[in-house]
């Protein structure tokens, strides 16, 4: 299930090559850490353009100078905090799905994962949304996330095909419920994501319409009446 995804998720998980110049401790690691959750933080409440390397520098503990033992630029380092939001959420989000079978059980384990990772870290849910306007403005933001992009795409409309095998959704309806399921999420991190109770509450509102439980069509009133 969603094999490209696992593949990414895979390869972002190993260790990236060390840099000339990068302290070879053991504490290189933790301050690569302290580096992209800083970065994260800042990215999802400002936007790249917003922040500079000495805000960066600064959120990780770190002088301007040693930042560049781990990077070599801004955008290098935004795109580092992106493949590393990405193996954290697909990792869930994974684990997340392969634990049902239909269509409906795998979207709402999925959306209560990325509930639970939004009360785990809510700045994985801000960087999210900030990804979407960063890559309006910033074309070089968008042209190097161009394949995470396609991934993402490619997970949800796996859950899709879930759906088809298992009789929920028609064939000819794939794309219209690729499209629902992205608005979902553009809803999720964009308007209910820093209220835990809210999100909550949009995430149980959306699964009660998925099942015809919240809304019922009233017949046409409107529809002459047969004869008896």
């Amino acid at each position: 299930m969603a094999s490209v995804i696992l593949a990414n998720v895979a390869a972002q998980d190993s260790d990236p090559p060390r840099r000339r110049g990068r302290p070879p401790d053991t504490k290189s690691s933790e301050t690569r850490e302290a580096i992209l959750s800083g970065a994260r933080q800042l990215f999802g409440e400002r936007g790249y353009g917003s922040v500079t390397n000495k805000d960066l520098a600064a959120a990780a503990g770190v002088t301007t100078g040693a930042l560049y033992h781990y990077v070599e630029s801004k955008l290098e380092l935004y795109l580092e905090v992106h493949r590393d939001m990405q193996v954290q959420i697909y990792r869930r989000f994974q684990v997340a799905e392969s634990s049902q079978q239909t269509f409906i059980g795998k979207l709402e384990a999925v959306l209560d994962a990325a509930h639970d990772l939004n009360r785990e870290d809510p700045s994985l849910t801000k960087f999210v949304g900030a990804v979407r306007a960063d890559t309006r403005r910033h074309p070089e933001i968008s042209e190097a996330l161009g394949d995470s992009i396609t991934t993402r795409e490619r997970f949800f409309m796996d859950i899709v095909e879930a759906g088809i095998a298992s009789g929920e959704v028609r064939r000819e309806d794939a794309e219209l419920l690729q499209e629902f399921i992205r608005l979902i999420l553009v809803g999720l991190t964009d308007g209910a994501n820093h209220a835990l109770e809210q999100q909550r509450r949009a995430i149980d509102s959306i699964m009660a319409v998925v099942r015809g439980e919240l809304v019922r069509p009233v017949p046409d009133r409107g529809a002459p009446r047969e004869h008896a």
